[in-house]
């Protein structure tokens, strides 16, 4: 997956895998995934199993210490992971929730 800027995907690209994804899916298949739904949680579990995954396997992993450059890239890896899991996780839980007033 190519990137234009730090964490902006190309918009091409991601109408791309949206499609490709789409055409998988039986019709309605939106609704499964979007935040609020089992689907969106599956994929916080998802992000949080991958995240402690990279981060002690990869992260501190001898051979990435060694290595200032892998190191960085490991290090970017975990935080972009967790930051994903923070943005999903603050949609999903407050999805379909209407403020007081």
């Amino acid at each position: 997956m190519s990137t234009t800027t730090a964490g902006r995907t190309d918009r091409g690209e991601w109408e791309d895998r949206r499609a490709e994804v789409a055409a998988d899916q039986e019709p309605g298949w939106e609704a499964r995934y979007r935040p609020g739904s089992f689907g969106c949680h599956e994929l916080l579990d998802r992000l949080d199993l991958i995240g402690d995954l990279v981060e002690g396997r990869i992260l501190e992993h001898p051979a990435c210490v060694l290595n200032k450059e892998w190191f960085g890239l490991a290090a970017a890896a975990v935080e972009a992971l967790r930051e994903l899991y923070q943005r999903v996780g603050g949609e999903h839980l407050t999805a379909g929730r209407t403020e007081p007033g």
